[in-house]
Formats: C-alpha cells, sequence, structure tokens
C-alpha cells in the first residue's frame, strides 16, 4: 500500500523500536511487510538479531567488492515480516555518493521492483538528515516522527519538516507526515503538557494511537524480538498492534470509490440503510477521566477500530459519546489517550486473549441497554 520511512533527526526517540514493532503488528494484521534498515548504527538489524555481513551497502555501493541485488540480502524474520539488513559499511555510502548525479534516487530505484511484492515498505532512517535519510524521505509517500514528550524531540520534528518541504520543493514529491507519540509516561504531568504543547502546534499530524513507556519494548530488543514475539500481552505490543490498525483504517478510507460503482449501487445501498437502521439503537457510553486529552470507545461492534465515529466529546465534565449499535451482546474498552482500559463503572466484564478486561453490554432490540 506504501513506503512509509521512520525518521527524527534526534536519537532516543524510539524510531528503530517504532520501525521493529509496526513491522510486525502490521503482519500480524495480515500484511506483507518488509523493512529496510538503512541506519549505519544497524540497530533494527542487530535488535532482530540479524546477520547483517551482506547489507544494503552491497546494492548500493559502486565500490564493494561483494555486489549483490536488494533480492538477494532479504531476510525473515517472522511470517509476513522481511527484513533488508544494514551494518555500518552504510555510512560510508555518503561520501561515496557524494559527487554522482541522482544520488537521491537510488534507494527509490532499488525498491521499486519490491513494491508489487509487499503490502508496506518500511523504512528505518538514520537520526541524521543526511544523504541516507534524504534518499529514504524521497522513496517515501509518507513519513512517521517519532517524537518522545520532551522540547529537544520538538525541535528535531521541525528540523525534519523542513527537509521534508525542501524535498518537496526541489524534488517536486510530496511526503504526508505523521507524528507519532512515544515513550509516553502518563505517571508524570510533564508528559501530558508537552503532549498539549505538541497537538496545538502540530494539530493536523499527530496520529491517535500513543506509544507508552514499557519495558517489555527493551527487554525484547534485547532478546532479539519483536514485542509481540516477546510477550503478546504487554502494553508496547498492544500500543504498536493499535498503531497497525489505525495506519490500515487511514489507508482503506483513502482509497477512492468509482463514480460508477456509487451510480449502480445507490439504490440498492439506501435499501439496504433503511433495513439496517431500523435494528439500530443509539446507546451512550460514558466516562470520567478529567486529566485525558482524547478518549474513544471501541468495541465487538466496530472491529475494535479508531476513527471518528467513536471519539467521545466532553459533556458535563464527563466524556460522553452516543453509538449506534444493534440488539446483541457488545465487548468494548476506553482508550485513554492512548491507553486501553476497561469501564471502571460496569461491573459485567470478560477477559480476552491479550490478558486484560473487555466491558459487556447487552444491547435489546425495544431500545434498553444493559450493562
Amino acid at each position: 500500500m506504501g513506503v512509509i520511512s521512520i525518521a527524527n533527526q534526534k536519537g532516543g526517540c524510539g524510531k528503530t523500536t517504532t520501525a521493529i514493532n509496526l513491522a510486525s503488528a502490521l503482519s500480524l494484521n495480515g500484511k506483507k511487510i518488509l523493512l529496510i534498515d538503512i541506519d549505519p548504527q544497524a540497530h533494527a538489524t542487530l535488535g532482530l538479531d540479524i546477520d547483517g555481513r551482506d547489507s544494503i551497502y552491497n546494492v548500493i555501493s559502486k565500490l564493494t567488492p561483494r555486489k549483490l541485488r536488494i533480492e538477494n540480502i532479504i531476510k525473515k524474520v517472522e511470517d509476513g515480516f522481511d527484513i533488508v539488513p544494514s551494518n555500518i559499511l552504510v555510512g560510508t555510502l555518503e561520501q561515496e555518493l557524494a559527487d554522482e548525479i541522482g544520488r537521491e534516487l537510488k534507494l527509490s530505484e532499488i525498491i521499486a521492483p519490491l513494491k508489487k511484492q509487499y503490502d508496506y515498505i518500511l523504512i528505518d532512517c538514520p537520526p541524521s538528515l543526511g544523504f541516507l535519510t534524504v534518499n529514504s524521505l524521497r522513496a517515501s509517500e509518507e513519513v512517521i516522527i517519532p517524537v518522545e514528550t520532551s522540547r529537544f524531540s520538538v525541535q528535531g520534528v521541525d528540523h525534519l519538516m523542513d527537509i521534508v518541504k525542501l524535498i518537496k520543493d526541489r524534488l517536486n514529491h510530496p511526503i504526508l507526515c505523521k507524528l507519532l507519540i512515544t515513550m509516553f509516561d502518563s505517571r508524570l504531568r510533564h508528559s501530558f503538557s508537552m503532549l498539549a504543547k505538541i497537538k496545538e502546534k502540530f494539530p493536523e499530524c499527530m496520529l491517535d494511537t500513543i506509544i507508552h513507556v514499557n519495558v517489555k519494548l527493551k527487554e525484547s530488543a534485547v532478546m532479539g524480538k519483536t514485542v509481540s514475539a516477546y510477550d503478546k500481552y504487554s502494553r508496547g505490543a498492544k500500543d504498536y498492534y493499535s498503531l497497525a490498525k489505525e495506519l490500515i483504517l487511514s489507508e482503506n478510507k483513502a482509497q477512492p470509490v468509482p463514480a460508477a460503482s456509487l451510480a449502480v449501487f445507490s439504490s440498492k445501498m439506501q435499501e439496504l440503510v433503511n433495513e439496517q437502521v431500523q435494528d439500530m439503537v443509539y446507546t451512550a457510553f460514558s466516562l470520567a477521566a478529567p486529566e485525558a486529552q482524547s478518549v474513544y470507545v471501541t468495541g465487538s461492534f466496530n472491529d475494535w477500530s479508531l476513527d471518528e465515529s467513536c471519539r467521545m466529546k466532553q459533556e458535563d465534565g464527563a466524556w460522553v459519546a452516543r453509538i449506534p449499535l444493534r440488539s446483541g451482546l457488545h465487548k468494548y474498552q476506553f482508550i485513554i489517550d492512548g491507553r486501553w482500559c476497561e469501564d471502571p463503572e460496569n461491573n459485567r466484564q470478560e477477559r480476552n486473549s491479550f490478558g486484560d478486561i473487555n466491558s459487556l453490554i447487552e444491547v435489546q432490540s425495544g431500545g434498553q441497554a444493559q450493562k
């Protein structure tokens, strides 16, 4: 569906952690993923315990005695998830290709034949704004910028935005920017303060998912595994699974519907809508969370998705939403600033496959809802 760079010139903001675990989460959602590690530090390669002796350097360099095609160095990580490794020699490419015409297109040319083989190609960029990052951005339709809630991380976003604008102006290549809050510590008031400032400064770019501080993310990297393979019940695994779902849903919304199809099905669609509406009951959800910046309600009724239809609004000091539900039993959770939790006012619950709690609500055809 696209090529996505994951970049921020500031190190230590969860860039490689995001690249690895987003790739894994997308594959768990049925997508075929290729992660390209173009960082000379090779943290993605090392963090997945992959042999990086043959790397992207052998594909791009003209001086290497061991010239390879990119197909020759692709390694399997998990089902549906492959990686192109990196090593320290990748750092020499900037000097080697400094005077070559079209040097900013090298990565685009290399990955072009692979686009039909993968649903997503993710690129883990180095923590700098040099030749390698420009190559990655030029090859991408989108860039995800991991941002921790600190002043210095926000400054890194400003610099990267300048490069994105430069690529659009000089190379006629627009890139969609998305900001991802990472390493969020909900125990600190400072985290919420910085989150509000980031949302105020970049209101159009923010992803809804928030990646929280979670020790399992660090432990999984030490063990050479993705967090979902290391501990699928952990907060880190669930956060990245939510991020993957958000990206997939945004891609699906962006797909245009042919006008001819709309014309053919408009009358039948109206009939179906009328039938469906008769069986729907508007059901009220409410939550007291005065410190929250954003709250969603999601569940089995919308395939656990995140979109504007399930965003809750503040009314009289509480977060509320009215969702049309079919009659029957529904499972649901609230998402408070990216953190999933059950309804504290509902004692009707069940444990789910992730090891946490779903709240239950039963809607009756007569318009009653029972918790």
